[in-house]
């Protein structure tokens, strides 16, 4: 007795961070709207007692799984997933490489990349599949017959100039676009190339960097301001809004990004909505000369000062590089690496991802089977229960167990069986905090 599950995306927007604000103006903000990526159709087994064995009946174990009777009447199901999908803006003044890092991450040539500014007109999206070898070594042990990794969405936003706060380059729409995302990649130029057109004339990270994020903090500004006037005016407004509002708007006006602003769990949820450009967790991307790859230059290592004064990070990254890749056989990518001095893990996507699930506290667990070997997003700190509800909601709402063996555990006994024969296969409850790179059988009832 089979129903048809369908499910949509929920993005969380994580708290994060931004720099400096020099000149305050109030301008508007316009919202515009991302479409969410499609999610598959899932198949639950209507039992009163069942494993979950995901979208095609996969399991982190081989094994029967439906147990009682069977529900008496059929029902709908529909839920919003608590998707960890990651959404990441690439942003960054124009012309410094952003769509052809787009091109190369995705690979495809989805972008524009010209030598010349607002080559990006409209936001480009694309999902990258996360490199993962643990997903690998599980679809060996298990001989799965699919894999499904986790992935990540990179949106390519136009080029951002001074005054776009204001609606100059191409406007408040591209900020909007941000608004949507998880993170930002903040791209900065740190590579001298006459022949490659600089809109300021030279080449300058740190003044790069800071442009950005003032137009950032701006429109931040204005948005806080418009809708604190609205909450002043409703007498039915959340007091927790009206706070966290007050807080962020004093921490903009004493030129800081809207991150330091200290909030609590109420206050953050009331203005989450907003989606504040400045306390989103950013990650500066150095696009570099291949040569340059492996070390860095002076013009990183002043970026680099920068970020640290914001508590970010700095990942170097060659989006030439990275487009040159995707041109090569896998067996070619390895030796063309080695002579720049650098390994793939060393290179753009591996780097980015690794950045991101840092700065947003995420974590990945497997589950796996004859069937199918996937891996989920979650963030770190989260109970067996509320991991499960990354599936689907009936995983959380009727959990029962949780089947876990850790990954290190399952490579080195080579299969579940002899992992269960050596007492390494744990029945977790409710309590059980979810480890990093756990591989887990949910049992539940529905």
């Amino acid at each position: 007795d089979c129903h048809l599950v369908i499910w949509k995306l929920s993005r969380e927007r994580p708290v994060v961070k931004l720099s400096t604000l020099r000149k305050l103006s109030s301008v508007g903000s316009q919202e515009m709207k991302i479409p969410s990526a499609s999610v598959p159709l899932m198949l639950v087994m209507s039992t009163r007692f069942c494993a979950a064995f995901l979208s095609s009946s996969s399991s982190a174990f081989h094994r029967s799984f439906a147990h009682g009777v069977a529900g008496s009447a059929a029902r709908s199901y529909s839920r919003t997933a608590l998707s960890m999908k990651l959404q990441t803006a690439i942003v960054g003044l124009p012309n410094v490489g952003k769509s052809t890092l787009f091109n190369a991450l995705t690979e495809t040539q989805g972008a524009e990349a010209a030598n010349y500014p607002f080559c990006t007109i409209e936001p480009n999206v694309g999902i990258v599949a996360v490199p993962d070898a643990k997903l690998s070594a599980l679809e060996k042990i298990n001989n799965s017959a699919k894999v499904v990794p986790t992935t990540l969405e990179f949106v390519d936003v136009a080029g951002l100039v001074k005054g776009a706060s204001a609606g100059e380059g191409l406007g408040n729409q591209f900020l909007a676009t941000i608004r949507q995302c998880d993170a930002i990649v903040h791209v900065v130029r740190c590579f001298e190339d006459e022949n490659v057109i600089h809109v300021d004339g030279s080449v300058d990270p740190v003044r790069d960097a800071e442009l950005i994020n003032l137009e950032l903090a701006l429109a931040d500004l204005a948005q806080v301001e418009k809708r604190l006037q609205r909450v002043k005016k409703d007498r039915k407004a959340d007091p927790a809004e009206a706070q966290a509002l007050e807080k962020v708007a004093a921490v903009l006006n004493n030129d800081e990004p809207a991150r330091n602003a200290d909030l609590d769990e109420d206050e953050e949820n009331a203005i989450k909505s907003l989606g504040l450009l400045t306390r989103k967790k950013m990650i500066y991307a150095a696009n570099v000369a291949d040569s340059d790859l492996a070390e860095g230059n002076e013009l990183v290592e002043k970026l680099k000062q920068r970020a640290a004064s914001e508590g970010a990070n700095v990942v170097l990254v060659s989006a030439q590089v990275e487009a040159e890749l995707v041109e090569l056989e896998p067996e070619d990518k390895n030796e063309f690496l080695e002579a720049l001095g650098v390994t793939i893990d060393d290179c753009g996507l591996r780097a980015l991802v690794r950045e991101a699930y840092d700065v947003l506290e995420l974590q990945t667990y497997y589950t796996s089977g004859p069937t199918e070997s996937r891996a989920w997003t979650i963030k770190k700190g989260w109970t067996a229960p509320k991991a499960a509800g990354v599936i689907h909601g009936d995983f959380e709402r009727g959990f029962i167990r949780a089947e876990t063996i850790s990954y290190d555990d399952l490579v080195e006994c080579g299969s579940e069986a002899e992992a269960k024969s050596r007492g390494l296969l744990r029945s977790e409850g409710k309590e059980y905090v979810v480890r990093d790179s756990d591989v887990i059988l949910f049992r539940f009832n529905v």
